[in-house]
């Protein structure tokens, strides 16, 4: 059994060696990288406005009376001077009738008083005579003032908002009859914040557009006027911008809009993405520089930065970067100081 002893001893130191776990190097890690670049430092904002109408008037009759036409519907668009509403003119057209016969003869009287100047008729009767003749000229004046606005026209091109009363209703002067808004011009209205006040006010490289939920064109907007009261959240201010009436487009007062603001600036900047920037211990910032040492490989280096949030969610570096370097773009946290990296050139089959 003794030569049995040699022969396990070496099956055994095979067998060993055979399922001894062998430790391959770790591999270099792949990482995405982008090359930082200089540009145009331009400002865009989206605010969302609110359509409002160029103006909006209650309208009522200077008189009281009895409506007998109320031809308007709400949601109508009618012309400058067409009818609106109508009172009942009978009692306007009497009354002034008499105040034509009542001065009728209040100027007979007067001329045959000033026939009999100096001789029977004393100064005061002619003077009174005189007034008296005044008087029944302003009273046909007003009675002429009071048929005459009886009827109810439109001001200018307006929609029909809404009607305050039904046909037939006798109403009181200054009673509000119908609203009606001016749509001649749209008006937006939006609220900013000071800086961009300040740009939209006095700079002309502010471009200002309008956009509806219908479609995704653009329109042109001009600034018309703003509220010189600054809001006490936010210190925003309100501007109203103005538009032509789009053709083929039906937009109301209450409609909602977007109204996009972009600023051209002659300043350079250099934005990178959240994912590129290392939060170390103290808060601050640092990107990973990338360096190729050979072909497909490189060592990264953390640099730090100073950066600002941008508008749409990146970060502006305002010092640390210049513009042709090159940084791991996402996954920055997850490489370490000098480590040996290779750029990601995407997924294998």
């Amino acid at each position: 059994m003794t030569f049995l002893k040699p022969v396990l001893a070496a099956t055994t130191f095979a067998l060993g060696l055979s399922f001894t776990p062998a430790f391959a190097q770790d591999p270099i890690k792949p990482v995405k990288l982008m090359t930082v670049v200089e540009g145009s430092a331009d400002l865009d904002r989206i605010f969302f406005g609110k359509v409002v109408a160029r103006q909006t008037i209650d309208l009522s009759f200077q008189v009281g009376g009895q409506i007998i036409d109320f031809p308007v519907i709400e949601g109508d668009v009618i012309k400058q001077g067409s009818l609106i509403a109508q009172l009942d003119q009978e009692q306007y057209a009497l009354a002034l009738e008499k105040a034509v016969l009542q001065k009728d003869q209040a100027d007979r009287t007067l001329t045959r008083l000033e026939k009999l100047r100096g001789q029977t008729v004393s100064q005061v009767a002619l003077d009174d005579a005189a007034t008296q003749a005044n008087l029944a000229d302003v009273a046909v004046r007003k009675a002429e003032f009071d048929l005459e606005h009886t009827t109810l026209v439109a001001p200018f091109d307006a929609l029909v908002a809404e009607r305050n009363v039904g046909n037939f209703v006798t109403t009181a002067a200054g009673t509000p009859v119908v609203r009606l808004h001016d749509m001649s011009e749209i008006r937006i209205d939006i609220d900013v914040p000071e800086i961009l006040f300040q740009k939209a006010s006095g700079d002309k490289n502010v471009r200002l557009t309008a956009r509806f939920p219908a479609n995704d064109t653009e329109y042109p907007l001009v600034l018309r006027e703003f509220n010189a009261d600054a809001s006490g959240v936010g210190q925003s201010y309100r501007l109203t911008l103005g538009m032509k009436a789009p053709v083929g487009l039906q937009i109301l007062p209450g409609s909602s809009a977007e109204v996009i603001a972009h600023a051209e600036t002659d300043d350079r900047e250099i934005i990178v993405p959240v994912t590129a920037l290392v939060t170390n211990s103290d808060k601050s910032l640092s990107v990973m520089t990338y360096t190729e040492t050979e072909a497909g490989s490189g060592i990264v280096h953390k640099t730090p930065i100073q950066a600002t949030p941008a508008e749409n969610g990146n970060m502006v570096v305002t010092s640390g970067l210049a513009a042709g370097q090159t940084i791991v773009a996402a996954g920055a946290g997850q490489v370490s100081d000098g480590e040996t990296v290779r750029p990601f050139t995407g997924y294998s089959n």
